[in-house]
């Protein structure tokens, strides 16, 4: 399958360079380029496309403006070469931010990350889940679900605690993650906590006990999860 692109940059050396750039990865083709953001707003109102890559500072219009303007919108990658728009990329959230000069390589990685969520998207209801998908430090990070060790609720945010890694902190309340996980597989044992079952090697006296070796408490409110656990 590929996916459907439009590059939009003021700058014609910079369309040029994704032109190049999109030409080697065969999951992607370049529908359109523009060089201001007003006509490729036009374009993007009447055809669905599926990447965008769009330059933040142009004349009139920025890209910024350009993305936050569009009633349907297609996953995001920003290109410029100011570090301080990064949060604003963020709030619209774009998939990735690109410095100029992009070098191909993470030009490459950021493209991957478009085509993952593209695939994710679209996998049909009944698919299994195999990864979890969150903003953290303003860019889109994959997360295997059998990676995760357990995950923590820190008021507006959730800490996920990653096997062999450091883990990823995102603003997200604890019942939104739970939406986005396999329910036969996680489970809440706490308000503070989401644990993935089979994680789970021992229960006593209301605590998990993980197979990292993490001691969990386990609420009143949620100690159904005992017996979800002994039918495992």
């Amino acid at each position: 399958m590929t996916y459907r692109c439009v590059a939009v940059d003021d700058e014609p050396l910079a369309l040029d360079i994704i032109k190049a750039y999109v030409a080697k990865i065969p999951a992607l083709t370049l529908v359109q380029t523009f060089d201001d953001a007003i006509a490729a707003s036009e374009f993007l109102r009447a055809t669905a496309i599926d990447i965008l890559f769009v330059d933040i500072q142009m004349p009139d219009v920025t890209g910024i403006d350009l993305v936050r303007a569009l009633e349907k919108k297609p996953v995001v990658i920003f290109t410029t070469a100011h570090k301080n728009y990064a949060y604003e990329g963020f709030q619209l959230d774009a998939i990735d931010y690109l410095l100029k000069p992009i070098a191909f390589e993470n030009f490459s990685k950021a493209a991957r990350k478009a085509i993952d969520y593209l695939e994710y998207s679209n996998k049909p209801a009944s698919a299994p889940e195999e990864s979890l998908y969150v903003y953290s430090e303003y860019k889109l990070v994959k997360i295997n679900l059998g990676d995760i060790e357990y995950i923590e609720s820190l008021e507006d945010y959730i800490k996920i605690h990653i096997a062999d890694s450091k883990p990823i902190l995102t603003l997200m309340s604890m019942k939104k993650v739970l939406e986005k996980l396999p329910e036969n597989k996680f489970k809440r044992i706490h308000r503070s906590f989401i644990v993935p079952i089979t994680k789970v090697a021992s229960v006593q006296n209301r605590k998990a006990f993980l197979t990292s070796g993490k001691e969990l408490p386990i609420s009143d409110s949620y100690a159904s999860f005992i017996q979800d656990w002994k039918n495992e």
